[in-house]
């Protein structure tokens, strides 16, 4: 056991150290300059960042990228409620993260001091759990406690308020080896009697389907969802969130479900008889209309989070556990049975699967077109990537098309924001999950509106000598919002013309990165080309069809077997 004199600050350090942290993304100010003057004579890398929001999603990145937990350094006041939307997003997609807010001294807190906010309570909703800090003496355990619960369980954002008097105190520290909070004991290993009744309904079933999500990516499951798909034989449809888990080059593929799912993938839910919903939580964009989402199917709910079974969907099975434990223990099971028999009763089934799979196809047609088409741009940089890079995403159109021409055949290749859907989130995710992976190649695929929401961080890329790639399917437009105002307000476009915007090669100049321009379809693979091929910060820009939807697309409200197709 290490026991020394610490200041509050070099605690900090300490137990981040012991946490194995080694970056840092932060904002500095003076409720946190003890941290940083501290911080500047540690081991652990900073990178600055150009605000507070573009911290949290590169920590967020970083988390999804390396499987670790991301760290954010903030200062309190305006520096604290500059995260919040990060913590929002990495909250609904249950990423750990651990944020530090500097606060004022605890003398001034509730005296409207400057730069005071209560951020504990501010984001409560928003995180698994946070802490403010009032004792010194109970820094230590509190930064482990943070770890713990934001790594264990259904992971998430922990944040830890820390007034500056406290950062200043110093205390005896004594390194603590072993975190137990007896009020916190997540579920990992599955119910036994739960097992067996998941196997009964898998043989009896005739058309099964499983539907995988985030949390199959989060507990490192994709491995073992493989071998039990091919094992009993089943189509695997994913929700955003889950891309990558089951690989899109397999047979058994039935792509994205929900909103703007598949054909194939949609139609399947409806006509199952069995659904194995693995780390899922039937988001409303996943289900469309609950009453007519699986409406022959038992259901066989997986999840490590108890609270997410039943909540929106039932289900005839639930078993709550860890993802990767529950599947590896549901394989072991299903050796004992006679595979032959699961795979002949599964023939007509998959039979029809591929009928909807030939008859209504993901397409577009480019040919046609005198514009770039944007689907043709995912497709391009997917061919030429061998579907091998990490793709970031902003939101709106831009993350749709990529989740749904890219090829994504490895888990931890996609993120995005999916519950929170934010944008300015793809930049600064990108800039965490390269740092975390500084030899895989980094791509955000955005749009015109939303790469502007964070584009401030490309100096931040630059700065660190970061090779991001951004793709820009620039269509003058807000997407999303200009198809639906298209489809259902009468073409009444209002306030989604972006039609005055900058000069992206120019903007990528300024920040002294390069800037690329594709404006005719015969140029989208040279400027990929180049642009992948340099180890710089890129923007390319590609000036795509200005009112191309993206289809299908379940209106609001709807079963999302009623799909607009064209």
């Amino acid at each position: 056991m290490i026991t020394i004199k610490l200041k509050g600050s070099q605690i900090i350090l300490q137990v981040l150290q012991e946490e194995g942290v080694e970056i840092i993304f932060g904002y500095p100010g003076g409720m946190t300059i003890d941290i940083y003057d501290d911080l500047a004579k540690s081991s652990i890398k900073h990178i600055l960042v150009r605000h507070e929001q573009g911290a949290v999603h590169a920590a967020d990145g970083y988390a999804r990228a390396s499987g670790g937990v991301g760290v954010c350094l903030v200062t309190s006041g305006p520096g604290a409620t500059n995260t919040v939307t990060g913590l929002a997003s990495a909250f609904m997609d249950s990423i750990p993260i651990v944020v530090l807010t500097g606060q004022v001294p605890t003398r001034l807190i509730g005296n409207d001091a400057f730069q005071e906010v209560d951020i504990v309570g501010i984001t409560r909703p928003c995180t698994k759990h946070n802490y403010l800090v009032k004792d010194v003496e109970n820094l230590a355990r509190v930064l482990k406690e943070a770890f713990y619960i934001a790594r264990s369980g259904r992971p998430g954002p922990v944040l830890v308020d820390l007034p500056k008097d406290v950062l200043q105190a110093s205390t005896t520290y004594k390194s603590i080896n072993e975190t137990r909070m007896p009020s916190y004991n997540p579920t990992y290993e599955p119910n036994a009697r739960q097992l067996p009744k998941a196997v009964k309904l898998i043989k009896e079933s005739r058309r099964p389907m499983v539907l995988t999500g985030g949390g199959v990516i989060l507990s490192g499951a994709a491995e073992e969802l493989r071998t039990f798909a091919r094992k009993i034989e089943s189509p695997v449809a994913s929700t955003l969130m889950g891309l990558g888990a089951f690989p899109a080059s397999d047979p058994l593929w039935l792509g994205m479900i929900g909103m703007h799912g598949t054909f194939r993938a949609n139609m399947s839910s409806a006509e199952c008889d069995l659904m194995i919903a693995v780390g899922v939580r039937f988001d409303d964009r996943v289900t469309g209309k609950i009453e007519e989402f699986a409406p022959k199917a038992r259901i066989v709910h997986i999840d490590i989070d108890p609270t997410s079974i039943r909540k929106n969907i039932p289900v005839s099975v639930p078993i709550v556990g860890d993802c990767k434990i529950t599947l590896r223990k549901l394989n072991q099971l299903l050796e004992k049975e006679d595979a032959k028999d699961l795979i002949q009763s599964r023939d007509p089934w998959l039979k029809l699967i591929e009928e909807w799979k030939a008859t209504k196809q993901l397409s577009y047609d480019q040919k046609k077109c005198a514009n770039i088409k944007p689907q043709y741009v995912i497709e391009m940089l997917s061919r030429m990537s061998n579907g091998k890079a990490i793709i970031t995403t902003e939101v709106g159109q831009n993350q749709m098309w990529a989740a749904q021409y890219y090829q994504f055949d490895h888990p931890n290749r996609f993120i995005t924001s999916g519950g929170l859907g934010c944008m300015g989130f793809g930049l600064p995710a990108a800039i965490g999950a390269q740092i975390a992976q500084p030899d895989k190649l980094v791509v955000d695929i955005a749009g015109d509106g939303s790469i502007q929401m964070n584009i401030q961080e490309m100096a931040t890329a630059v700065q660190y000598g970061l090779p991001v790639k951004v793709v820009i399917l620039n269509n003058r437009y807000l997407g999303m919002v200009r198809q639906w105002q298209e489809l259902f307000y009468d073409r009444c476009y209002s306030c989604t013309d972006m039609e005055h915007g900058p000069d992206f090669v120019k903007l990528a100049e300024a920040y002294g990165a390069v800037g690329l321009r594709a404006t005719r379809p015969d140029e989208v693979e040279s400027v990929l080309k180049e642009g992948l091929s340099l180890p710089r910060t890129v923007i390319m820009e590609f000036i795509v069809e200005r009112e191309e939807c993206v289809y299908p697309m379940v209106p609001a409200g709807k079963a999302i077997t009623d799909m607009l197709l064209t």
